[in-house]
């Protein structure tokens, strides 16, 4: 088993693909490194291989409210909470990543599209040691985030598509209503 796993999303409301995610990096490791990326504004930058996820409507949610839906969803299934940390990831500030993760960790990812692809170089590029958790084509990928905020906004059924430990700091922190109300 790897000492130390580093994995990383954006994490714009955490659902049950993401789990399936955190879990399967978690299986290899004794300690998982979860980095955030698009902590704040100041630290996100646009990405031509995908353009869209540097938009302020795609990054709804502050570090600090993904860092509690994390947690609460890691500890939801089980996860202690010495066996993680949660950190800031500035994923476009390749430069920047000594500073928030440990480079000696064996990197987890996946791979679905061009903005994969190009996370795989870029942590090539630094040397990183990666492992590839499963790549498969866009069309396989499953649940999005953007989607499920969609449906909380037009008052669909959301909650089947995320931990029952999301909807809970949904409303703690009183997202969905302001996810209406936006």
């Amino acid at each position: 088993m790897i000492k130390t796993g580093v994995i990383h999303g954006r994490f714009q409301l955490v659902h049950n693909d993401h789990m399936k995610y955190l879990l399967a990096g978690k299986e290899r490791c004794k300690h998982l490194v979860v980095g955030i990326t698009n902590p704040d504004p100041e630290k996100t930058r646009p990405e031509a291989a995908d353009p869209a996820r540097s938009e302020a409507t795609a990054n709804p949610f502050t570090y600090y409210e993904r860092y509690c839906m994390v947690r609460a969803a890691l500890t939801g299934e089980g996860v202690d909470l010495e066996e993680f940390s949660i950190v800031p990831f500035p994923i476009n500030l390749p430069k920047l990543y000594k500073y928030y993760v440990p480079l000696d960790g064996t990197f987890f990812m996946t791979i679905y599209d061009n903005w994969g692809e190009k996370k795989r170089r870029m942590f090539e590029a630094l040397g990183l040691t990666i492992e590839v958790l499963w790549q498969r084509p866009l069309s396989l990928k499953g649940l999005s985030s953007t989607d499920i905020r969609r449906k909380i906004i037009s008052l669909e059924p959301w909650e089947h598509l995320v931990p029952r430990a999301i909807v809970q700091v949904m409303e703690a922190l009183d997202l969905i209503k302001r996810l209406q109300s936006e």
